[in-house]
């Protein structure tokens, strides 16, 4: 199958399954600590066979739940993947997954979010996003980065995806943008200032770490000069950053973390920036004002969210677990509720019979996307991926996705057991 966008055609790798998938699309382009920038159009045929790069990055601090990859990384990361069904007929609905890994680590190229199953089963186009990350995609310095490049990134890709997406047999009016830590983050982010009006019908907002306020613009300059401090630059020198080789600053990423680390809070040095221009500096009073807009939200958490940074501490799970997710998801169902906008609530509950995590960060996301081979090393899963389980939450996904209704009543919580 080849699709013909505004910047040259793509060829895509038709699968055994009916759907063909479309990888490494370039959606945008960006020099470093630059806005995106449109792709420049290319003559003949590209061949989209392969993920595009993932963003620089160390190891996720989350390997020990998830399993560890192996990808190449490069700073020109813009990419995305598109996996549709073959076949004509009316466009399909869409679905955007927005990976998580902390603003610091992952790639929507990862076989955990591959999105042929869930496209073929519920016959719709579903698009993962690489977007920049670390001190690339979120370091603010005046003179050098303005912060936030990450999610505009994002927010990029969700337009390429309205100007594009018919081309692969979307629907740019039915389109769900759904997900994951960091990444529903981002999208508690980009409603709460309008700048993703019209984009998305309906979000998916799987464990947000909404506890978690952006850095106010001061406190993320801070940062940025502790990463100055690490790398032996001068405040005045600062504009050196722009030329320092880049596995340099993923490497002084880590010292900042541990400058930097609170008790008891997992999150990164380098994330969202209250800068009113993207960010509101409370995401969710913002997105659940009556002004905020009228998206229909499907949202939840895991029953040991803060397992996965805490394994062992019964205490510590339980506290992180509800400051930093389940109380600030039950504000934003409060205020959305009180505004005529119930949300449709959720809890994953199921863990395996030997896991050592519980029902930890994370663990929702092998039944939703990826296949059984692309998750069977998870540490968290302890060789356990109920089929049964894999069918009840790709069906309620996929309803909320072609329909906005995932399958129980809106204001009420489901709870998923196995």
């Amino acid at each position: 199958m080849i699709a013909e966008i505004s910047t040259g055609r793509v060829r895509g790798v038709a699968r055994p399954d009916g759907v063909t998938a479309f990888l490494g699309v370039p959606y945008a382009d960006a020099e470093r600590f630059a806005a995106p920038r449109p792709v420049r159009p290319w003559s003949g045929v590209r061949d989209a066979v392969a993920p595009g790069p993932a963003a620089p990055q160390r190891p996720s601090r989350l390997e020990r739940v998830m399993g560890g990859f192996e990808v190449p990384q490069d700073e020109r990361c813009l990419s995305l993947n598109v996996w549709t069904p073959a076949g004509g007929g009316p466009a399909r609905p869409v679905l955007v997954f927005l990976h998580g890994g902390g603003f610091t680590s992952g790639s929507g190229g990862l076989g955990w979010y591959d999105g042929a199953e869930f496209a073929a089963r519920g016959d719709v186009v579903v698009v993962t996003v690489n977007y920049r990350l670390g001190v690339l995609g979120f370091l603010r310095l005046p003179a050098v980065s303005p912060g936030n490049l990450g999610l505009l990134d994002q927010l990029t890709a969700l337009r390429w995806i309205r100007d594009h997406i018919a081309a692969f047999g979307g629907d740019p009016a039915n389109v769900t943008v759904a997900g994951q830590s960091a990444g529903a983050q981002s999208i508690l982010a980009l409603l709460s200032r309008g700048r993703a009006r019209g984009l998305f019908r309906r979000a998916i907002l799987q464990s947000t770490p909404a506890g978690m306020l952006p850095d106010s613009p001061a406190d993320a300059e801070r940062t940025g000069h502790i990463l100055l401090d690490e790398l032996g630059i001068e405040p005045g020198e600062a504009a050196r950053l722009r030329v320092a080789p880049a596995d340099a600053l993923v490497s002084a990423l880590g010292a900042v973390a541990r400058r930097t680390a609170v008790p008891l809070n997992p999150a990164p040095p380098f994330q969202l920036v209250a800068d009113d221009d993207l960010v509101a500096p409370d995401p969710v009073a913002a997105v659940g004002a009556p002004t905020a807009d009228g998206v229909d939200v499907l949202m939840g958490t895991t029953r040991d969210e803060a397992a996965a940074f805490f394994p062992g501490d019964d205490r510590a799970v339980e506290t992180v677990t509800g400051q930093m997710f389940l109380r600030p998801s039950l504000r934003l169902a409060r205020l959305l509720t009180g505004h005529g906008n119930a949300p449709w609530s959720y809890r994953f509950d199921w863990h395996p019979r030997n896991g050592p995590f519980g029902a930890c960060h994370c663990i929702e996301l092998p039944f939703i996307l990826g296949s059984a081979d692309a998750w069977r090393d998870a540490p968290m899963l302890a060789d356990e991926r109920p089929r049964t389980l894999v069918d009840e939450t790709r069906r309620a996904w996929t309803g909320f996705v072609r329909d906005g209704d995932p399958g129980w009543a809106r204001g009420t919580t489901r709870h998923f057991t196995g």
